[in-house]
């Protein structure tokens, strides 16, 4: 049985992903993977950056605008899809490719999940309640003493990483971090991960200029629709909770988009942060000419 391969892009916002994934998926006649946890939902067209209308009729594209914003969907349910679909495409295809930022449902589809065990929901939902009535820094304070090792290494700002892990914590009586990294699955195909990257200053540059585009296409009014929504966790993504911000006369509009600039840049970090543990990626400028990429990749289908 010929070896299948899952080739996956990563790298950092606004860093050329996805006029890369087509150009490979051309190259070798296959479909594309969407791994960005925001494209998957219809409501957010705008602000998550999706593909063109132009490069979806161009590639056939999984996993965008399958979810409406009110679904309860999660890293598990993706990756049990994308497992699903994988298997469906391998059938007819050699190599597929996947595209996105999302570290860990790109983690969840090329590692496999670490096990949880299941926790009573009262403690999420006395978790929630406190992060209304006392704010997301007591939270951070507590899971700094109950677990340093994961305050140190998740998304700290990020209110549901932070009480998914002090659930575990307040559930268990264990570390959140002594659950990760256990032994993972195998996969019936073959990974290869293709990093892009730049110097800080261009990633930088293209993500302002990237917000600035979306904001001329229509971004705020995207928003204003979405305001009665906004209580929903998905909205809870940089560009979306800025602009929130303005609209509930909170913040300027000015600050409300330098405030994107600068969360978009600190995502672009944390990125990159988490892609550089793995290893094994193949990094690339972004300015790699594709052909370069595919003879890279051929060379390693032939290891």
């Amino acid at each position: 049985m010929k070896i299948k391969y899952l080739i996956s892009i990563v790298g950092p916002t606004a860093i050329g992903k996805t006029a890369l994934s087509i150009k490979l998926a051309k190259y070798f006649k296959t479909e594309i993977i969407s791994a960005d946890s925001r494209q998957f939902y219809k409501e957010m067209k705008i602000g998550t950056a999706v593909p063109s209308s132009e490069e979806l009729s161009q590639i056939k594209h999984h996993f965008i605008h399958h979810k409406s914003i009110e679904d309860n969907y999660n890293v598990g349910a993706f990756e049990k899809e994308v497992i699903q679909r994988l298997d469906s495409l391998f059938k007819t295809h050699n190599v597929v490719v996947m595209a996105g930022g999302s570290g860990l449902y790109i983690d969840a589809v090329t590692k496999g999940l670490d096990y949880f065990p299941e926790i009573d929901a009262s403690v999420r939902e006395g978790l929630n309640k406190r992060l209304k009535t006392e704010g997301l820094h007591s939270l951070q304070n507590q899971l700094k003493e109950l677990d340093i090792d994961s305050y140190n290494k998740i998304a700290i700002d990020n209110p549901h990483r932070v009480i998914r892990a002090l659930e575990i914590c307040i559930g268990t009586g264990k570390t959140y971090s002594s659950f990760l990294n256990k032994e993972k699955v195998k996969r019936n195909f073959n990974v290869i991960t293709i990093g892009l990257t730049a110097d800080r200053e261009t990633i930088y540059n293209r993500i302002n200029k990237r917000v600035d585009i979306l904001l001329h296409n229509g971004l705020l009014n995207e928003v204003k629709g979405l305001k009665t929504k906004q209580h929903f966790n998905a909205l809870n993504t940089v560009g979306y909770k800025e602009l929130f911000k303005h609209l509930n006369g909170e913040w300027t509009l000015d600050l409300a988009i330098s405030e994107t600039k600068k969360n978009t840049r600190r995502f672009a970090k944390r990125q990159l942060t988490w892609f550089k543990k793995d290893k094994s990626i193949l990094w690339f400028d972004h300015t790699t000419d594709s052909t370069t990429i595919i003879e890279k990749l051929k060379n390693k289908f032939k290891t």
